[in-house]
């Protein structure tokens, strides 16, 4: 097979599997998770190769210049500008080619790896009082070696400067094969190289006569400002620059080189920070006041406009740190360091005597709080999923949201560029960014859909490149010129610049395989015209996005459109970060691109597109790929609310799963666990029938029953309790009537069978309240199970006869308490997106309320004292659905020191059951729970309110086990200690040999 890039596919895949250490990957699921970066355009790539070791990526270069096909080195694929994605064959470094290499701490530097994630680095450099300086929002994944392809700069490039500032030197290859260390270069160096001679002389000849023939027109035509980002270093090559080859190529955007290794300059953490925000009238008084403030030498200068905050204040995005923002409509955020606490305010304090006497007079306050600065800080860095797709507005994109301008003029800039947008018809729209550097960031409602559309949004950005040129400024002054803006730089630059930018291309790249069509495409050392910023749109004229079947869940805010919900992901990959939140559990332990809410958004997005689009995906809902992908997602719902732009994975994996097998027969795992409360009432319908059951369940014949059933046999099945909490409660004595009235209990699944003394202590708990329990006379079920095994017609069926039977006594404003996060998530969340226009299922929504909620409402009641540590591990859906302020609240109240863990426990209901799931299961709860759990003192409970955690628990835990607070709240009414129950299977482990394996597959990925 040959592609249009003119590779002998077949052959290329053979070589790569035969000769490189890590894998070649053809598959149609993985070209479609990699066709699109962050940006408007979509590329379907040959291949993704991901390489073991840096020498194997290396040597994959090396097979791919034998066949002739392109190359494109990728790190976090954030790209905001197309220089991620393309047709060519992607090295993806950022899954194994990730270590530290070296640390001189006295010189304050260090040697990286590729594919290591910013955070990652910065974590290892923290005990020594070290970091590498530039800090993008997306700090969390982003790689350096992406930062060194993009010259990615970020909030503290105010202090620290661009990526190019901090790199010392870079290994690099060619496509043709140069390898070596590049850097500053004397004159003794360049002609010890000239006189070796060979490919690496001929470069660095071509180098010096490009800066001897263009010197002079660089030194006037590139802008003196901090923020230049666009085009080629070629100001490094000049004399009085050192000659330096490493920052010349950084920014380089992967067309010229590939960097296998680099050399970075550090910078020590400061010891203490000051958090002052000031609040303008507008916008472009924030950004005249900036170069005051920069007088003062912030670590960062940070400016937001009312439009940004509105925005995340409907998306109720850092609701804990709007209400701290001063009086205003524009505010600039400043972040002043020190030698200590007492040095960062004084600095403030002068700074801000300095800014409050301009006119107009800024309201200010100063944050010396570290909690608070946070906040703060994360106001910032959530702005470009503030800024995308928010209710009630008009989509906006990427496509000039990267301009820079010298700082001193960028008040009057952004006035120009104010009336720019509204001539087009574009406001409004929000202009944020790092006003301490004159750049601008703005996410604009273009019309990428419709040839008219298309053609305003090419007249807008050429007119927008000129008023930039006419400032001095850069097109790009962050994200890179990619496919976005490569064809513009004639404006800033000027014909004869663009013409030594293609040289420099031809150089090193003559036959334009390095991310090819990106930037600069050289024809014989002419500037020709790289990739329009409107050819390969992701959208396009040609947009014509297919679902054919009649959906479940309504997606309100998305249309009701499947297709819109598939288009949500704007590829920011905050899925992809190793710390805080929940999202994404899958990737956290494989590490694939694929198994990232991204990835699995980028392959859902060529399902429906795939036939218009001529994709890797034509087969729509019953795509293998997409299944395959869907597979390991726990349906965890932690996208839901870690997901900047609020992508609900679970939602669409139960839709998929839907429509994938209609008609057809499911896996086993559906009827086994899908249709547990059925099993669940069998199991209990005679006499002894649950000792039975119990004792097949460990026996010998246990392993082969649970293959065929779907489940992993090394799996531990839970152990029906003889007498279920229903059964139990039909005995117990409840009081006539009570102070507060009744409360309905919610007899889940897990709870009344498997857990029943947890339901036993809510009762104790809430009748000491005083409240009267009642529980439903006839066996109901939420439909958890077959939502989450996307068996949506049946859990829609099973909704409705729960919410008929429980309307009666909810209509009456009697409220329902759910033990179980799970269950309780689907009343509030799943139950009312399928079944929207139902009243009672609305009802349910509305009455049905934790334990902590309830008794927090609860008139003249105060918990009782437990005064002990606990690690606490809120359920996913608590985390991401539900809220856990109401059971920190109580937990305070009662004296609990609570430890919350952050992240899944990797069993996630019938996910860590399957067959097949082990492995991930074990590495998610190896990530954070287990670990927290070890280092938990040997007093300290450990709380835990779902089924799926407490089990895991009991599965991989060494002996700790997870209480509910009911039960630590009923024990400590009775003046004991909790302790659940013990009972035949209990404490059943999964073997240690299993788990070993598990964490050599999957180790644990953690900063």
């Amino acid at each position: 097979m040959i592609t249009s890039a003119g590779v002998d596919v077949r052959g290329l895949a053979a070589a790569l599997e035969d000769e490189i250490d890590g894998e070649a990957r053809f598959d149609d699921g993985t070209r479609a998770a990699y066709a699109t970066d962050a940006s408007n355009y979509r590329q379907v790539p040959i291949a993704v190769v991901v390489p073991h070791s840096v020498e194997a990526g290396a040597r994959a270069l090396e097979v791919c210049r034998r066949f002739g096909a392109p190359v494109l080195s990728r790190g976090g694929g954030t790209s905001l500008a197309g220089e991620c994605c393309n047709e060519a064959v992607v090295i993806d470094w950022s899954k194994h080619c990730d270590a530290l290499i070296s640390l001189d701490v006295e010189a304050r530097t260090c040697v990286v790896e590729p594919g290591v994630p910013l955070d990652t680095l910065n974590a290892l450099l923290a005990p020594h009082g070290l970091q590498f300086g530039p800090k993008p929002a997306t700090h969390s994944h982003c790689t350096l070696g992406g930062m060194i392809g993009n010259d990615s700069c970020g909030s503290s490039a105010q202090a620290y400067g661009k990526t190019s500032d901090n790199v010392r030197r870079l290994e690099i290859v060619t496509y043709d094969g140069v390898r070596c260390w590049v850097g500053p270069t004397t004159d003794a160096e360049y002609a010890a190289i000239v006189a070796e001679g060979g490919r690496r002389a001929e470069l660095y000849q071509a180098m010096r006569r490009i800066a001897d023939d263009y010197g002079e027109e660089i030194r006037a035509r590139f802008p003196d400002i901090p923020r230049l980002v666009s085009g080629y270093h070629l100001e490094a090559l000049l004399p009085e620059n050192g000659f330096d080859v490493a920052r010349a190529l950084t920014g380089s955007e992967a067309t010229l080189v590939t960097v296998l290794h680099a050399e970075l300059q550090l910078v020590p953490v400061p010891a203490a920070k000051s958090y002052v925000v000031f609040g303008f009238p507008t916008i472009e008084e924030a950004a005249d006041a900036a170069p005051a403030v920069a007088q003062h030498e912030p670590l960062s200068i940070e400016g937001l406009d009312s439009i940004l905050i509105g925005n995340e204040r409907a998306k109720r995005e850092n609701t804990a740190a709007l209400h701290l923002m001063p009086a205003g409509d524009a505010w600039l955020v400043v972040e002043m360091p020190g030698e200590d606490a007492e040095d960062a305010d004084e600095r403030a304090r002068r700074m801000i005597d300095d800014v409050v006497g301009r006119d107009p007079a800024p309201t200010v306050r100063v944050f010396d709080d570290a909690t608070q600065q946070r906040e703060i800080l994360d106001v910032r860095e959530g702005a470009l999923g503030a800024t995308a797709w928010v209710p009630g507005q008009h989509d906006t994109w990427p496509g000039w949201e990267d301009a820079a301008v010298p700082p001193q003029c960028l008040g009057d800039y952004l006035r120009d560029f104010h009336e720019l947008l509204d001539e087009f018809g574009y406001e409004p729209a929000s202009r944020y960014g790092h006003f301490g550097h004159g750049c601008v960031h703005c996410r604009i409602p273009f019309d990428l859909q419709t040839e008219q559309g298309i053609a305003h949004y090419a007249r807008f950005i050429e007119r927008a490149a000129h008023l930039v040129a006419s400032y001095g400024g850069s097109l790009s002054g962050e994200h890179g010129d990619g496919q976005a803006r490569g064809a513009l730089l004639p404006v800033m630059f000027g014909d004869r610049i663009a013409r030594a930018f293609a040289e420099l291309k031809a150089a090193f790249d003559p036959g334009d395989l390095m991310n090819p069509g990106k930037v600069v495409v050289a024809a014989g050392g002419r500037f020709d015209a790289p990739l329009e910023p409107t050819d390969d749109l992701r959208l396009g004229a040609d947009y014509r996005p297919k679902v054919d079947v009649a959906l479940h869940f309504s997606y309100p805010d998305d249309q009701g459109r499947f297709d819109r919900a598939a288009l949500r992901c704007v590829g920011i990959g905050n899925c992809r970060g190793h710390e805080g939140g929940v999202m994404c559990p899958s990737y956290r332990a494989t590490g694939e691109e694929e198994h990232s809410t991204r990835g699995r958004a980028r392959l859902l997005f060529e399902m429906v597109n795939g036939e218009a689009k001529g994709g890797p995906i034509q087969d729509g809902w019953r795509s293998t790929e997409v299944r395959d992908a869907l597979d390991l997602c726990l349906s965890c719902k932690g996208c839901t609310s870690d997901c900047p732009v609020d992508v609900d994975m679970a939602t669409y994996k139960a839709e998929f799963l839907s429509h994938h097998y209609e008609g057809r027969i499911r896996p086993a795992a559906h009827y086994t666990m899908g249709w547990l409360p059925l099993w669940a009432r069998l199991t209990h319908a005679a006499p002894g029938l649950t000792g039975i059951v119990n004792r097949l369940g460990r026996s010998r014949g246990a392993r082969l029953a649970k293959r065929l059933g779907g489940v992993q046999p090394e799996r531990p099945l839970p152990q029906f309790q003889p007498e279920r909490f229903t059964d139990w409660f039909a005995r117990h004595p409840s009081p006539v009537a009570a102070p507060h009235g009744d409360v309905l209990l919610w007899p889940d699944t897990f709870t009344d069978n498997f857990h029943p003394h947890i339901a036993q202590a809510a009762v104790a708990v809430l009748e000491s309240a005083g409240y009267r329990v009642v529980v439903p006379h006839e066996a109901l079920c939420c439909g958890l199970t077959l939502v989450s095994t996307g068996q949506l017609s049946s859990a829609k069926r099973m909704l409705v006869r729960t919410a008929r039977a429980l309307a009666p006594s909810l209509v009456s404003g009697t409220p329902l308490v759910a033990l179980e996060p799970s269950c309780l998530a689907v009343f509030r969340s799943d139950g009312p997106e399928l079944l929207p226009a139902d009243p009672d299922v609305a009802l349910l929504r509305d009455r049905s309320c934790t334990l902590a909620e309830l008794l927090l409402d609860t008139p003249d009641w105060e918990p009782p004292r437990v005064d002990r540590p606990a690690v606490v591990q809120p359920h996913c859906h608590q985390h991401a659905v539900l809220g856990f302020a109401a059971d920190q609240t109580l937990m305070e109240k009662a004296g609990i020191d609570a430890e919350t863990v952050e992240g899944c426990c990797g069993l996630a209901g019938n996910f860590g059951f399957e067959d097949g799931h082990l492995d991930v299961s074990i590495s998610v709860a190896e990530h954070d729970l287990l670990p927290a759990v070890r280092q938990a003192s040997a007093d300290a409970l450990v709380l835990a309110d779902g089924f799926s955690c407490r089990t895991q628990l009991e599965h991989l835990g060494e002996g700790r086990t997870g209480l509910h607070l009911a039960e630590v709240l009923a024990a400590a009414l009775e003046g004991r200690a909790p302790e659940p129950p013990t009972s035949p299977g209990r404490h059943a482990r999964v073997p240690r040999s299993v788990v070993e394996h598990a964490l050599a597959s999957y180790p644990p990925r953690t900063p």
